[in-house]
């Protein structure tokens, strides 16, 4: 069967910290999900007629026990509910066996499952821990945007679970591959809060990747071409902030993804904003900055992987990163200058002239403000969304040796 793996859906595996964990009584006395049954619902962008699942215990203090897990359509189609279509249930194995141990640091690959996926749907994972996780250093994705439910007892092919309770965040769980043709390829969104989606609708998947799907979804060629969030909110290129810096977590992030093609580097704006505001701290943020894109791009174009940088956005008015003398300001605008002008990026998306105000270009422009003057509402995602030019995800990945410098 000719064809290749490529990642559907995924997800930054992170620490959970103390108020992320999940909420009494799945977890107390330093074990977490104990005869717990996890149902978490992700959106997928390719499709295909075969799966694996990834889980990810990158951040455990301990092994993870997983006794059980199936992959099912949501009721509806829908994310946010608890419900699944009972008939399209499959049980997940791992080597052949229904329950897997995770050590810690590692992530576990399900065996292939033939399952018949659709794109640009919604996909419902349901595990059960048994023994639960003997440790509160566990692994999860905070923002989410989407609803989780938890359960006592073992309830993995239940249709529901009326009584479940809801939490908004993703646990243990990494990725989704689909088996599909050749010509299908991944886009990697290496970001932080504004590719993780701050401000979008919960279960809505309206982040300005989601967004950008649906509008590959409209074009020709579109349905192949798979985009997968990478991103965290907090998150720093050159620092760990909440979740490792973007240089520790590429390998990881980008070049371990199977089937990636392109990828998109969005951040920057946490390192500015959390750096003190010295006309010296800033320059030297500024031009660390600009090393790491460089090194990012080379890092890149060494797996045949084009890369895009995208121009950081405004923030003009937030409490926390704008500053009296501007200086936050200006190692933003030099950030941008050297992403337009230095052609090291193969492509560059100008997201800050997409969203920032005509009349003042050191803020975001209103209509796309989700309030804190550094976040956008779902309008302003769809801004960045239609700034991408569609034609960057045509063409075949470069030569292993491109960017010889």
């Amino acid at each position: 069967m000719t064809g290749h793996w490529v990642h559907t859906w995924v997800s930054m595996p992170q620490r959970a910290e103390p108020e992320n964990l999940p909420p009494a009584p799945f977890t107390r006395d330093d074990v977490v999900l104990a005869d717990t049954t996890l149902r978490q619902t992700v959106f997928v962008s390719v499709g295909g007629r075969h799966l694996r699942v990834r889980l990810s215990n990158a951040f455990g203090g301990a092994a993870l026990p997983i006794t059980a897990v199936s992959v099912a359509l949501p009721t509806g189609g829908r994310a946010g509910v608890s419900g699944i279509q009972a008939m399209t249930s499959r049980p997940v194995t791992f080597s052949g066996r229904p329950s897997v141990v995770v050590p810690v640091g590692a992530q576990v690959v399900s065996d292939p499952l033939s399952f018949d996926l659709a794109p640009w749907t919604n996909l419902t994972i349901t595990a059960y821990l048994g023994e639960g996780q003997a440790t509160n250093q566990i692994t999860s994705h905070p923002g989410s945007r989407t609803t989780s439910y938890l359960l006592a007892g073992n309830h993995v092919t239940a249709a529901d679970l009326p009584v479940a309770t809801p939490t908004d965040h993703w646990y243990l769980l990494s990725g989704v591959e689909v088996w599909t043709g050749h010509a299908t390829a991944a886009a990697v969104l290496l970001g932080d809060s504004l590719t993780d989606g701050r401000g979008s609708t919960t279960n809505m998947n309206n982040r300005w990747p989601d967004q950008l799907l649906r509008r590959l979804r409209s074009s020709s060629g579109g349905s192949a071409v798979a985009v997968l969030n990478q991103a965290a909110g907090g998150n720093r290129v050159l620092n760990d902030g909440l979740g490792p810096n973007a240089l520790a977590r590429f390998d990881r992030d980008v070049l371990a993804q199977s089937g990636v093609r392109w990828l998109i580097v969005f951040e920057g704006v946490n390192d500015i904003g959390t750096a003190g505001a010295t006309e010296a701290t800033q320059r030297r943020v500024a031009d660390d900055l600009v090393t790491a894109y460089d090194q990012l791009v080379v890092r890149a174009h060494a797996h045949g992987i084009r890369a895009y940088g995208a121009t950081l956005l405004p923030f003009g008015g937030n409490g926390d990163y704008d500053d009296p003398a501007g200086l936050r300001e200006r190692a933003r605008q030099r950030v941008n200058d050297w992403i337009r002008s230095s052609g090291r990026f193969d492509e560059v998306l100008d997201f800050d002239r997409a969203v920032r105000d005509p009349g003042d270009a050191r803020r975001l422009l209103g209509a796309y403000d989700d309030g804190d003057h550094l976040h956008l509402n779902p309008t302003g995602y769809r801004a960045l969304a239609d700034a991408v030019p569609l034609r960057l995800f045509e063409g075949r990945p470069l030569p292993s040796h491109f960017g010889f410098r």
